[in-house]
């Protein structure tokens, strides 16, 4: 394993910390205590669309896509290190265009034309355009093929009926990615289609789960009768299937960051010490050292394999 950068990675990152020098200021570490930040307000969505236009500028907004589309034609490697440097300024976390541009823009430029990768992919990087993924259903577990949401098409147009369920950020989303049943009679797998369609088109109706933190974060999405064009197709009839593994391909990716373990042990520490049980202190309570050890060990394995994967990147593996 190799914990050093080569002399290139060693270069951008310099570059990359010069230019968040330019644009952003450090992170301060948050205390014990400190609320989270919501990622779901109005204002928290504005921040996110200006720093994401700054660095679709730039080209970081998606570092290894091509100049043009929003990167530089850069290395997975040169993305990671992005990831990595970005996550020490004071700039919008937990990104709401991870979904579209780590997910669904890459499928639609897999399997769409070019007039319709003109027309989504560059406000998508911009951030003035958001998607969704639109996949799960309240019935369906976590076996995507089990969906039952129909698609029947009439000439020219389908009409949507049905529900999906889990879906983050669609109460603030532009367009979703929609993986719907097109022929209920041959295999599960085989009788799905992929749409793509705009999250405010007639009969969407978009409902926020209300979770126990007080977030709402993910959402219940109803179709009744949505009309949309045989061109909001994405890939061939029956051919969801494919499509979607393609979609779930690009989230492997866009959910490893590259950042390593996530476990802030100084602040875990100072909240044990801070925080009063029955008995005294957290920290001096056996369970509670017990299972920060636990986390501790898990982080560090997180982190380590993490690492090993920057390493093969790095040596174009």
């Amino acid at each position: 394993m190799d914990f050093e950068d080569n002399a290139q990675e060693a270069a951008f990152r310099a570059e990359v910390r010069a230019w968040l020098d330019q644009n952003a200021k450090p992170r301060a570490r948050r205390e014990a205590g400190d609320p989270l930040d919501e990622r779901y307000d109005a204002s928290a969505m504005q921040r996110a669309r200006e720093w994401q236009k700054i660095k679709a500028e730039k080209g970081y907004a998606r570092v290894t896509w091509p100049k043009g589309m929003g990167g530089i034609g850069g290395t997975p490697m040169q993305s990671i290190i992005f990831g990595q440097e970005e996550s020490k300024y004071d700039v919008p976390a937990g990104s709401p265009f991870a979904i579209g541009l780590g997910m669904c823009i890459p499928t639609v430029m897999t399997y769409c034309g070019d007039e319709v990768k003109q027309r989504y992919v560059k406000p998508a990087v911009e951030g003035s355009e958001i998607w969704c993924q639109l996949f799960s259903e309240p019935a369906g577990g976590s076996d995507v093929a089990a969906l039952k949401t129909r698609a029947v098409k009439d000439g020219d147009t389908w009409t949507i009926n049905g529900s999906k369920i889990w879906t983050t950020g669609a109460q603030f989303s532009d367009y979703g990615l929609l993986l719907t049943r097109t022929d209920p009679n041959v295999p599960k797998h085989k009788g799905l289609t992929m749409f793509h369609l705009s999250m405010k088109a007639p009969g969407v109706d978009v409902r926020p789960i209300k979770q126990a933190s007080g977030a709402s974060g993910f959402n219940e999405i109803f179709f009744t009768d949505v009309k949309i064009p045989d061109s909001q197709r994405v890939g061939e009839v029956g051919q969801g299937w494919q499509v979607a593994l393609t979609t779930l391909m690009h989230e492997r990716l866009a959910v490893g960051g590259g950042q390593g373990g996530g476990l802030d042990v100084p602040q875990l520490l100072q909240l044990a010490r801070s925080l009063e049980l029955e008995d005294g202190p957290a920290i001096k309570n056996a369970a509670v050292r017990e299972k920060i050890a636990d986390w501790y060990v898990r982080s560090a394995g997180l982190k380590y394999t993490t690492l090993r994967t920057m390493t093969a990147l790095s040596r174009g593996q």
